[in-house]
Parts: structure tokens; sequence; C-alpha cells
């Protein structure tokens, strides 16, 4: 089953790449460049990656960022991950960064986004197509978001879209209509987090009010049964996170995950990794628990890889092209 799931071409639509950075990297580029950890070791460090919810996990997330300092740095944590995810099958990455986290702290767009494309550059001669999703933080609000925003319009290359996240419960899609309309005038797309620790109504203000075209998580989408039934009947995606979700307390377990019932409401659902430095597994492992834990066969999981395709936002010739490889490994 294994190299079945490595098989299989798939994209992954809900990766924050600050959320790759693991724990020898964390030490590694700390030593680089002489920034003092709160940890005496990398073991205390992979202790600490255990979380009681999302706040406790932000507040981890968000220490370890301070390490990236210079395009190097960036381009090592880009770099690292794309190479993960060409050995799990991932042909397209969309994939999350939080410019707030670095310009805060001094660290410039020039900094990072150097970075960032010159391991994407690197990762598309092997294969592997990956764009950037510019996200906004939600307790930062709506102020810094179109302050931001603007900061990042000399920036844009390899930026296909805006998102969300972060602290969601306190922070309604509402406060981030001026930064979403800027960003649609600049052609960018539009996703949001929503229905992760927030309510199903914050997944229906990002529809309605921010206009995206994907939610990114989504699980408690099911406690309104008129939000499901649009969300069916539009196909809106829905990238979901089962690791994540179990390690920040959404559900107790991956037998617990409410991803079957997704699928037999007929919602498009993918399978992603997040924040996977964090949360114990990339997208492969991600896709192991499905099958180990909710007993996924081939069917299932080449469903899933399907789904992950048709959310993308790949050109249609290019996922025809994705889904005609899926079709002829999968059963």
């Amino acid at each position: 089953m294994e190299e079945f799931i490595r098989r299989l071409p798939k994209a992954e639509l809900h990766l924050h790449i600050e959320g790759t950075l693991e724990p020898q990297m964390m030490f590694d580029l700390a030593e680089r460049n002489g920034h003092e950890l709160p940890y005496p070791d990398v073991e205390s460090v992979a202790a600490a990656y255990r979380f009681k919810n999302l706040q406790s996990f932000l507040d981890i997330y968000y220490q370890g960022a301070a390490v990236l300092q210079t395009p190097q740095d960036f381009y090592d944590l880009m770099k690292a991950y794309l190479d993960r995810a060409a050995a799990d099958g991932v042909r397209r990455a969309e994939i999350f960064f939080d410019p707030q986290t670095h310009t805060e702290r001094g660290v410039g767009f020039e900094v990072f986004m150097e970075g960032f494309r010159s391991a994407m550059a690197d990762a598309g001669r092997g294969g592997v197509s990956a764009e950037l999703i510019l996200c906004f933080l939600r307790h930062l609000g709506g102020d810094a978001a179109l302050a931001t925003i603007r900061e990042a319009e000399p920036h844009l290359e390899g930026v296909i879209a805006v998102g969300l996240d972060s602290t969601e419960v306190g922070f309604p899609p509402e406060l981030y209509v001026d930064a979403y309309s800027h960003a649609r005038n600049l052609g960018l797309r539009a996703v949001a987090h929503g229905g992760e620790e927030g309510p199903p109504e914050y997944v229906t203000a990002a529809l309605d009010a921010l206009g995206v075209e994907r939610i990114d998580h989504g699980v408690r989408s099911l406690e309104d049964p008129d939000l499901v039934e649009r969300i069916r009947n539009d196909q809106i995606p829905l990238t979901v996170c089962p690791l994540s979700n179990v390690a920040l307390r959404v559900v107790d377990r991956v037998v617990d995950h409410p991803l079957p019932r997704m699928m037999e409401e007929g919602l498009l659902v993918s399978v992603n990794s997040d924040d996977p430095a964090y949360f114990g597994g990339y997208v492969g492992e991600n896709y192991f628990a499905l099958a180990d834990d909710l007993g996924f066969g081939e069917q299932r999981l080449a469903m899933l890889a399907a789904n992950s395709i048709v959310s993308s936002f790949l050109d249609e010739t290019r996922k025809e092209e994705l889904l005609n490889e899926l079709e002829s490994v999968s059963p």
C-alpha cells in the first residue's frame, strides 16, 4: 500500500512552509545565524511538539520561525519540503507562507521571496509544479492584512492566491474584506481557513464576504446541513488535514475523523499535511493513516488524489494530464 500511495500523482493544497521546519533544521539554522533558541537540544524541541490546541501550537510555531533570516534559510526550508513532497508523489504544491511572521521581525519580502522562488524553480525542473499562497495572520487584524498585501505588490511573482490562517476563533472573515478585495484587484485568487476550531458560520462568511474558491479545513461544516448542501452542490473544495486535526485536538484519533462522512456526503475533499514537522506527518503519512486507521483501500485513496488535482489552481489541460496519469496507476 505504501508504494501505491507514493505512486499516486497528487496535489498538496494545504501546507504552511513555515510548518515544515524540522527540529534539526531549526537548530542548524539557529547555529548558522547565531540565534539563541529556548531549548537545549533537538530532543527538547521534539518534546515540545505536543499541543493542547491551536494556540499552544502557534506559540512554538512563531518562536521557531525566528531562525529564518536569510535567502539561503528560506531556500533550504522550501527545498527540503519540495524534495519530500516529490518522494510522496506530489506533482503540484500550492504552498502557504506567512509574510507577517517575517516582516514583523525585520525580514523583508525581498529576502524570503528570493529563497522561495529559487527553490521552487529547482523543484520545477525536477517535476513538481509549485506556487505560493500569501496568507494573512488573522490575529493581527484586517488593517494589517491590507497593509501586507499592499507591501507585497512588487513581490508577487510566483504568488497565485491569498489565504487566511492563524487563530480562528474571534477573528471572523468579515474583518479581511478590504485585503481580499485588494488582492482580487491584483489578479490573485482566494482561499481561507475556516471551520477548524471556528464555527460553520465562519465557512459561510469566507464564501460570502471574501469570495473564496476553497476552504482550508472545513470539518465543522458538517454541523450545518444547509452549508453541507451548498458545498456539495457548488463542489467547493475542502482541504482536510487528518493528522493535524488529531494533533490539535479537533478530533481525538484518526478513527474519529469525519473524512469518511464528508466523502459520503459527496463533498470535494482532499488530504493534506498542514504543518507536518509539528503534526507528525507529511502528505504521504496522512494517506497511510487513512489506510491503516480507517481502512481506506486503493480506490478511495485514488479518489482523494483525484480530488486534490481537481481542487488545484492548475489549468484544465494540466489537470487532465495528471488525472490520466493517476488513472494509469489506480484500480
